[in-house]
């Protein structure tokens, strides 16, 4: 492994994330309030005026809009562009109130208090636009999420001193609006002419350790704000493990650690990602990684041959095992909501159980041999035992409304007597551990593999066990979705590397020692790299930007 420098100091998170925009904003309207917007209507245009408005005295934007992750096609056209301007309104049409309520709001924050005005209203100079367009829009219930790259995209057209933002769903919706907040901030505005912007992979975001690390539910908030202004769309939660268990519990209120999440809060956090279009995936990890539950029921904490405790590692001979787990994940996933028709995502862990890090795991575990034999047959191993568990726990969650559900790697096993149910998607984190095997394996059988690689996207506190900190340039130089095992792509055929079969990466926090950074210092130093990451995730191409103009870019929006 390389030795990247230690993340730099930047922005204080918490203010970047409050949505801020007041010396661009102030700059802006400075150069338009003196003389008003120009009425340079686009032709065909029925709205009246009483009188047209002066040419405006503001010096033109130009250039490519300058805005990370960058856009994928920029026409540019004549004119002066567009920049926020004193009198400037959201309209929105009355038919899409409901559905595009939270991102208008949003934009009027974001551009300092700018009034949104409902209905079929003349778009004047000035003003910015926000409408439905397409076959998706216009059909979609109100709280449809986006289910593609194509929903996620959006066009932004500046002409004539006005914006007008267009998508299929109000994700899109969302995204054009993180564009017009970031050139705000980096141009002032935006220059005349037609943005037609989408997503590469569906699949962009962060995976949180707060079972290890209790991180404040405020801390957590301002993560999200910042994973939707950079147009990533996931958070994943792993919110148990030996060292704690961070979410209230009804059904277990024993397992809870001192310092954790109320139920509210969590449904506070679901609400505000929900508005900034970032999924929240729960992982209860299982069947190892259990130590902060097993405490308060030693009786199901699995022993070797000779009586010795295993730590973290459950029983999965014993059938209250399954029992408790199950009741944990049923509660867990009803406090885990999701918008009608969306992809609901559950992870369900799988790594490291120690029974099957054993040199001989029959002899160390005869109990887990007995019970695979008698549940799965002749020949039946500890692996199909381990396997079966994560199939039943699988189907615990779906039956609770969950139709996305991923593993760890090294929960997956070859030439078994039972296979890991075939929609079940690998979150491919490393080659080091049992099985060790390669990426390419997986995808010749057919699954779905996510990109959690951990020679790039991992972020060990107090890099133990070799790790360093991740740096932004080395994901922005070298990472893409395909490399995904050490620092080469993939060896299969293209086909298997779409983002229908590779649909993105996850950049991974883990608070191995917890102690060796505050969350303010885990908040900036994740910063470029989640930049990076979302770069390389919204647009394939090789950046056209150097690293040290990216890295400008993104401690400036």
């Amino acid at each position: 492994m390389s030795n990247p420098t230690h993340p730099r100091s930047r922005t204080t998170p918490v203010a970047r994330s409050a949505g801020l925009l007041a010396p661009a904003l102030v700059m802006a309207l400075a150069l338009t309030a003196c003389s008003g917007a120009a009425d340079s209507r686009p032709p065909g245009s029925t709205g009246t005026q009483a009188a047209p408005a002066p040419t405006p005295t503001w010096a033109a934007v130009t250039g490519t809009p300058r805005v990370i992750p960058s856009v994928r096609a920029f026409t540019p056209a004549s004119g002066r562009g567009w920049r926020p301007s004193k009198g400037a309104r959201i309209v929105v049409p009355a038919g899409e109130k409901s559905t595009l309520a939270d991102e208008a709001q949003l934009m009027a924050q974001d551009l300092g208090g700018l009034p949104v005005v409902w209905g079929d209203k003349t778009v004047r100079p000035g003003d910015i636009e926000l409408k439905l367009a397409g076959t998706q829009g216009a059909s979609r219930p109100d709280d449809a999420a986006a289910r593609s790259t194509a929903d996620e995209g959006y066009t932004l057209t500046a002409r004539g001193t006005r914006l007008t933002l267009t998508a299929p769903t109000d994700a899109g919706i969302f995204y054009g609006t993180r564009t017009v907040r970031q050139a705000v901030r980096t141009a002032g505005g935006l220059p005349e002419g037609t943005i037609k912007d989408w997503p590469d992979r569906p699949q962009r975001g962060m995976s949180l350790d707060n079972a290890r690390k209790p991180f404040s539910a405020d801390w957590i908030e301002a993560r999200i704000k910042e994973l939707g202004d950079l147009k990533l769309n996931q958070l994943q939660l792993h919110f148990s493990d030996d060292q704690g268990f961070r979410i209230e519990s009804d059904t277990h209120p024993e397992v809870v650690s001192p310092d954790h999440l109320t139920k509210d809060q969590v449904r506070h956090l679901i609400k505000v990602a929900q508005s900034r279009h970032v999924s929240l995936i729960p992982e209860l990890d299982s069947p190892g990684h259990l130590g902060a539950v097993l405490a308060h029921h030693p009786d199901l904490v699995l022993r070797t041959a000779d009586g010795r405790t295993v730590n973290g590692a459950i029983d999965i001979s014993n059938p209250k095992s399954a029992q408790l787990i199950d009741s944990l994940l049923r509660e867990y996933a009803a406090l885990f909501t999701n918008p009608k028709g969306s992809d609901a995502y559950w992870h369900l862990g799988g790594d490291e159980y120690q029974a099957l890090m054993a040199s001989n795991p029959e002899s160390s575990y005869p109990q887990l041999a007995q019970a695979a034999r008698q549940k799965y047959g002749s020949g039946a191993t500890i692996q199909d035992l381990a396997t079966g568990w994560l199939n039943d726990r699988e189907k615990t969650v779906k039956a609770a409304g969950k139709n996305r559900i991923e593993a760890w790697n090294d929960g997956f096993f070859s030439d078994g007597k039972v296979a890991a149910d075939k929609d079940r998607t690998v979150a491919y984190w490393t080659g080091k551990e049992i099985g060790k095997r390669d990426p390419s394996a997986f995808l010749h059988e057919g699954r779905n593999v996510l990109n959690v690689n951990d020679e790039y996207l991992y972020y060990v506190l107090g890099e133990p066990n070799g790790f360093v900190y991740p740096t932004g340039e080395r994901i922005y130089r070298s990472w893409t979705p395909s490399v995904l095992r050490d620092t080469a792509p993939v060896a299969v055929p293209q086909k298997q590397t779409t983002p229908a079969r590779i649909p993105g990466g996850r950049f991974a926090i883990w608070a191995d020692q917890s102690q060796a950074q505050t969350p303010q210092q885990i908040a900036a130093g994740i910063w470029l790299p989640l930049a990076a990451l979302a770069q390389k995730t919204w647009n394939p191409g090789t950046p056209t930007m150097s690293w040290q103009s990216f890295k400008a870019l993104a401690n400036r929006i």
